[in-house]
């Protein structure tokens, strides 16, 4: 297992598909992007942004009821993806021991951000679906406009002759 972070909910231009990124925490950060279902999106960006809904929507029920079952909810693992479907893992302690319940990463996600329970993914998964970082750009893009501006203000025609 990997440990991953959630970059964000994004849209998939020009499909309009909502996904969530994740990125390796550690090493060669690759990115993990999974399309997920819009109701599933929404609930992962109110949790993120810290909305509170005025009646709790689905992923706050269930947290609430892992709560008073006793349990709580340790981590997530999107362990696998079996044509061109991810797989994910819920992982509980409660009093009877560990329990591990199978889930769409949208929801384990939706509930892991409401808890603040880790996330990861399986070693297989982010070898094989594990895309690597976009490279940063040597300089920024500010760097680049000063030193153009620079050229500008010391630029002497007889330079180009």
């Amino acid at each position: 297992m990997i440990p991953v972070e959630l970059v964000g909910v994004r849209v998939e231009v020009p499909a309009n598909t909502p996904m969530v990124l994740l990125r390796e925490q550690e090493g060669r950060h690759r990115l993990l992007p999974i399309y997920i279902g819009s109701p599933e999106a929404s609930a992962i960006h109110y949790a993120l942004e810290g909305i509170e809904p005025p009646r709790p929507f689905t992923h706050d029920l269930f947290l609430t009821t892992i709560d008073e079952l006793g349990a709580a909810l340790d981590k997530v693992v999107v362990t696998e993806i079996r044509d061109r479907t991810f797989y994910a893992e819920i992982h509980l302690t409660t009093d009877a021991g560990p329990l591990v319940i199978s889930s769409r990463p949208s929801d384990a996600i939706a509930l892991a951000v409401r808890c603040g329970a880790e996330l990861f993914a399986g070693d297989e998964l982010l070898d094989e679906h594990g895309q690597e970082p976009p490279e940063e750009p040597e300089e920024d893009a500010a760097e680049i406009i000063d030193e153009f501006k620079d050229f500008l203000e010391n630029v002497d025609p007889e330079d180009f002759v």
